[in-house]
């Protein structure tokens, strides 16, 4: 499992790197659970982060992106490992599609080998989002790389409290069947990074918890370290054989 840490400039991002992200993600949370960064500061944060680290960025929500392909493509061409889209406020499935072919065409217009990456709501009932099964499906159809599931309102509960365990291994499983990568995210904190790995994931991503002061603080290398000694901590670890496997790990 790698540890993405969210970052809103470059300073942000030379602490994360410091600490021992592995992969590091553009995103002013300000602007929400999606909020883009600048362009400007996307480009510094490119330079900031070396070629041997990924780098992905959140671009907000498909609805919200005018030329979504556009938006895709001059963000691709920046060498991005990854682009994030959510789907706040879309209910039909044939919408969601049509938005999210339209983003993997502009990534594959750049010619980087940039992958986009579907998100999806634990909360998506409270935000007008389809359903995370949904979403997965979607994204499998249309040659996304990956799935990402997180939360849209930070104000609120995490992932954990949100979704129960067997429901967010199946989600995992389902998006490994489908040859996807499988990120979790949402208001998790340092003691949840053994469940997420017990869940499956192939990505566990944070903010609040890499922050002093918070989701609004700044980056911390000394929390970003104590997270990456999680990780690596579990590294060993083994998929769980069972959703009960997982449910167990979250008792203990």
């Amino acid at each position: 499992m790698q540890l993405l840490v969210s970052v809103r400039d470059a300073d942000e991002a030379h602490a994360a790197l410091a600490g021992g992200a592995e992969i590091i993600d553009a995103k002013e949370p300000a602007r929400g659970a999606l909020g883009a960064v600048a362009p400007s500061v996307l480009a510094a944060i490119r330079t900031a982060v070396d070629d041997a680290h990924p780098l992905s960025a959140a671009l907000g929500d498909a609805p919200a992106l005018g030329p979504l392909g556009d938006a895709v493509r001059h963000a691709a061409e920046l060498g991005l490992a990854y682009v994030k889209i959510g789907f706040c406020g879309i209910r039909a499935r044939a919408r969601a599609a049509a938005l999210l072919a339209t983003a993997v065409r502009g990534a594959h217009a750049a010619g980087t080998g940039t992958g986009v990456i579907a998100v999806a709501y634990a909360d998506a009932e409270r935000v007008g989002s389809l359903s995370p099964e949904a979403i997965l499906e979607v994204a499998a159809s249309t040659g996304a790389r990956g799935v990402l599931l997180d939360t849209a309102r930070k104000e609120g509960g995490g992932l954990l409290a949100l979704m129960d365990c067997s429901s967010i291994v199946h989600w995992v499983r389902a998006a490994h069947e489908a040859d996807m990568v499988a990120a979790l995210a949402g208001k998790l904190s340092v003691d949840d990074v053994g469940v997420i790995r017990a869940l499956g994931a192939d990505i566990v991503g944070v903010r609040g918890a890499a922050c002093d002061g918070g989701r609004d603080g700044r980056i911390s290398a000394a929390r970003v370290r104590a997270l990456a000694e999680m990780v690596a901590t579990r590294s060993g670890a083994q998929r769980p054989a069972a959703p009960s496997a997982a449910c167990s790990a979250m008792r203990s």
